[in-house]
């Protein structure tokens, strides 16, 4: 049941429409198992529905012991309205690890593709603590191509030599736009799946698993997460942004997020020639061939913005203020992060 609406074994979209957006939907279970009660539960929580329930009786707990733990662990809280407020940030935290569970429970990406994660970098210092977060990546087979953008693979020796998976470090001319970096790194990838990964920002480590469902689950051709979270690093302060909505069609990702099809990538001529608008580059050829964008969660990345001769962007700090949902002081990544 949902309110006094009795729910078919598997909901409509329709359903899950007017449940998506509740701030909880409290699950009251048969004290024993009845025939077609657990399946309908199972298809709301795949679709990311808030579902929480403080107290599954024993036979819950035993169909799905995982689901059972995290419906009882959150309950719904109303926030306070106030930009430090994070009732809403922990309720989408918790339909992200939902709709995780469910989803790989009905065998959704049981198998990932391996995937070849790219990275190019002008930044020696930043390449060790790249690694280290690939490292920490769940759930998935990846390569790692490391563009060294105007320096020699000595100066990054070392972390190199420390990742545990196969890396191979391409050396590019300085003077190459960045996307034509980008492009030499992706060609040497060994695996039919494509991500960008940028060397200054954060990385969950369920980052690669998510994009994979996600890539799974919608059938798009390129995928990415929402730009949520940012750090804006001479502030010392993390914004939230929500004003782009995840799950959803899209024309526009986190450029450090990109994930694609290494053929696909090919067919458009990979990352536009240039410093900066190389990924804008990429998805509209990705779109005028045809191709659908999908946007998921953008909850387990943070994006790091310092001065602006430092990035390709050009935004001032100004505007991520003026923009945010939720603004703190300090790294306040939201949980799905897992720093270590």
């Amino acid at each position: 049941m949902a309110g006094d609406r009795p729910l078919p074994g598997s909901p409509r979209p329709a359903d899950v429409e007017e449940l998506r957006p509740l701030r909880g939907l409290t699950v009251e279970w048969p004290a024993r198992p009845v025939a077609g009660a657990f399946e309908p539960v199972a298809a709301l929580a795949a679709a990311g529905v808030p579902l929480t329930c403080p107290d599954p009786p024993p036979w819950v707990r035993e169909a799905d012991p995982v689901l059972a733990r995290l419906a009882a662990a959150w309950t719904p809280e109303s926030g306070d309205g106030t930009p430090a407020s994070v009732a809403d940030l922990r309720r989408e935290e918790h339909s992200v690890r939902l709709r995780r569970h469910a989803l790989r429970a009905r065998g959704v990406a049981a198998n990932p593709a391996p995937v070849t994660v790219v990275m190019a970098t002008r930044r020696p210092q930043y390449v060790g603590d790249a690694l280290r977060q690939m490292a920490r990546q769940r759930g998935v087979d990846f390569e790692v191509v490391v563009a060294l953008h105007g320096f020699p693979a000595a100066r990054v020796r070392q972390a190199v030599e420390e990742f545990p998976r196969p890396v191979t470090v391409v050396e590019a001319a300085e003077r190459a736009p960045l996307g034509t970096v980008l492009n030499e790194a992706a060609a040497r990838a060994s695996t039919g799946i494509v991500t960008k990964w940028d060397d200054d920002d954060w990385y969950g480590p369920e980052h690669l698993s998510d994009l994979l469902l996600a890539m799974t689950y919608s059938g798009a051709d390129l995928v990415g997460t929402a730009p949520e979270f940012f750090y804006l690093q001479p502030l010392d302060a993390t914004i939230r942004r929500t004003d782009y909505s995840s799950e959803v069609w899209t024309d526009h990702v986190a450029g450090g997020t990109i994930l694609l099809g290494r053929d696909l990538l090919e067919e458009v001529g990979g990352f536009g020639p240039q410093d900066r608008g190389e990924d804008a580059h990429l998805r509209r050829a990705v779109e005028e061939a045809g191709g659908r964008i999908y946007r998921t969660h953008g909850l387990g990345y943070v994006l790091r913005r310092s001065l602006s001769a430092d990035h390709t962007w050009n935004l001032p700090l100004a505007h991520f203020l003026r923009v945010a949902t939720n603004q703190w002081r300090g790294f306040r990544p939201s949980l799905l992060l897992d720093t270590p």
